[in-house]
Order: C-alpha cells, then sequence, then structure tokens
C-alpha cells in the first residue's frame, strides 16, 4: 500500500475539508484519489469543484472507491453512517475522527474484523503541521499500520495515545490552535499600539511563535529551561513575564484548559 492511497471521507465538515487540503498540498495525494459524501452537496460542492476532489453520490460509493475510508461525521450521524457502508468496508481501513466514539463501539457498528484507526487532528492539517493522536485496533498491525500512519504524516506529526487519554490529549491539541492565534493576535495589536503596522506584526509574532514551539520540540531542555535562557537579568522580558504572573496569566491559562475538560 503506498502513501497516495485512495482515500474517502464521509462527512465534508471543517476538519475533513483542512485534511483534504493538506493531503492536496503534501503532493503525494492526487486530488482525483480523494472522494467525498454527506447529505447536503450544495454545502461541498464549491469546494469540491475548487479542490478538484470527487463527488460521490452516496457513503456506499466513498467506501467502495476508497483504500482508507475517512468517517469525518460528527458523533450522533456515525451509527447510521457505519450502517451504510458496513457492507462496502471489506478489504478497507477505516479510520475515525469522530469525538468519544471507541475502537470498540466502531467495531460493534461495523466487524470485529476490520483494521480501524481512531483518530484526533488538528487544524494545522491544512498546512501540514497538523498534531494527530491515534490508536490502531488489534487487526491493523504490521504493514498496513506503518502503510496508514505513513499516509496520515503527510498531514503533519503522529502520536499513539491511549484511549482513555483521548479526551485530555484532544482537547490540548484540538483547542491550542484557537488559543495560539489569541496570543499572536494580542501581542501582534500590542504592538500597533506602539507605532508597528498590523501586518509586520502579525508577520514577526507568528515567526517568533513558530520558532519557538520548533525550539521546544527539537530542544532537551524543558520549556522552563529555555525561558530561562530568554531572559536576561533586570531585562524586558523578565518584566514582561513578572508583568502576566501579575495578570493571572498562570491561573487563567490553567482555568481555559479546565473549561475544555468540562
Amino acid at each position: 500500500m503506498e502513501v497516495a492511497m485512495k482515500i474517502g471521507f464521509i462527512g465534508v465538515g471543517a476538519m475533513a475539508k483542512a485534511m483534504i487540503k493538506g493531503y492536496i498540498n503534501s503532493g503525494q495525494v492526487n486530488a482525483s484519489d480523494i472522494y467525498v459524501h454527506a447529505p447536503h452537496k450544495e454545502k461541498y460542492l464549491e469546494f469540491a469543484n475548487a479542490t478538484g476532489i470527487n463527488c460521490s453520490n452516496s457513503n456506499q460509493e466513498v467506501a467502495a472507491s476508497s483504500d482508507l475510508v475517512i468517517l469525518a461525521t460528527g458523533p450522533k450521524q456515525v451509527v447510521d453512517a457505519l450502517k451504510d457502508v458496513r457492507e462496502n468496508l471489506n478489504g478497507k481501513i477505516l479510520a475515525s475522527i469522530a469525538w468519544q466514539i471507541s475502537l470498540e463501539r466502531l467495531e460493534e457498528l461495523t466487524s470485529y474484523d476490520l483494521p480501524i484507526i481512531r483518530l484526533i487532528p488538528n487544524v494545522n492539517v491544512e498546512v501540514n503541521e497538523g498534531m494527530l493522536i491515534y490508536k490502531a485496533n488489534e487487526n491493523l498491525v504490521d504493514q498496513r499500520l506503518t502503510d496508514t500512519v505513513k499516509n496520515l504524516e503527510t498531514l503533519g506529526k503522529m502520536i499513539e495515545v491511549d484511549e482513555d487519554k483521548f479526551d485530555v490529549s484532544g482537547s490540548l491539541i484540538g483547542c491550542t490552535p484557537a488559543y495560539a492565534y489569541l496570543f499572536a493576535d494580542i501581542f501582534s495589536r500590542s504592538a500597533v499600539n506602539h507605532g508597528l503596522d498590523k501586518q509586520t506584526a502579525t508577520q514577526l509574532a507568528a515567526q517568533a511563535i513558530l520558532g519557538s514551539m520548533k525550539m521546544i520540540e527539537k530542544s532537551d531542555k524543558s520549556p522552563s529551561d529555555l525561558i530561562d535562557d530568554v531572559c536576561s537579568p533586570a531585562g524586558g522580558t523578565i518584566k514582561g513575564l513578572l508583568a502576566l504572573k501579575k495578570s493571572g496569566f498562570e491561573k487563567a491559562v490553567i482555568d481555559c484548559f479546565d473549561a475544555t475538560q468540562e
């Protein structure tokens, strides 16, 4: 099985669209090898025409045309969607990005012999810098698992996580982009307040954040140690950090994440 396998999406919501754009942007999957179907075709027809992907006439047609079938519906639509295609999944791999639908439940709704991988991606898959957590069932092993992971790695980084940690891990990777956007927006607007134009300020903030995240990923140091490296005695950075602490930044972030778990 090659990386550029035929890929089907059951459901064409925001995350499915982000994944499709990422696949096409990667240059390793042809738009002509992507098949989609969802109710209300008029809602995604313009997107399909713009990207060159195939609009299938049914979920069954998606499954029949694809090697990797990605279940991208909301949790409430999972039962009906899988009832539609369960007879068409023989020889296929099912990937589910539906929240809170366990591997065991997916097996109950399809087949206990079906290779299944459960995923939670974030929106950064659109630019091939996504974070995806995954867990495969016991039927998806060896070369098929390797090939499936390799295919999905065109969208970003894959990390295996036990299913009982999916909720907390999913919140961390799924919500963090919005908070990073907010952080960049606030800092760039603050720079505008001090005379920098908005476009330049946004570019500078975005690159500074991007580089900092790569430092965390590649450095042997902890984030706390990296903070210390940036702070010179009596410098502007340490004064800014103390201002954040005084304003309750740490508690606000903790409260923010706790709210996602509730």
